[in-house]
């Protein structure tokens, strides 16, 4: 089972929710840059675990910015967890929505 949570914060930017997840998780984050997305950060854990930091707003056509997920507008940075455990999703879930700011947006499991 493939477990996709979706956390959003206003209370930072993308790379700096990247630093305090890296300190916080011991992981590191390396930036990554996509016609999609933008500038967005990537953490893959031993397991096959995915985090992926990014701002809401990515480039659009014509050089407008739109947003990345446009259920949450008024979400300025998400953080995107691809878990392949379900036990893995649950105690990564509690360590993400311990850090103040940071809340669940969504979760899907496939």
């Amino acid at each position: 089972m493939t477990i996709l949570d979706t956390y959003g914060t206003n209370s930072c930017s993308a790379k700096e929710l990247s630093d305090l997840l890296a300190d916080r998780l011991a992981l590191t984050f390396a930036e990554r840059e996509s016609d999609y997305r933008g500038i967005y950060y990537l953490a893959t854990l031993a397991d096959g675990t995915r985090l992926q930091v990014l701002p809401n707003t990515v480039p659009g056509d014509g050089g407008e910015e739109e947003l990345y997920d446009d259920e949450y507008p008024d979400v300025s940075v998400l953080v995107l967890v691809l878990v392949t455990s379900p036990a893995d999703a649950q105690v990564l879930g509690d360590e993400l929505t311990a850090i103040e700011g940071l809340n669940r947006l969504a979760s899907s499991r496939r």
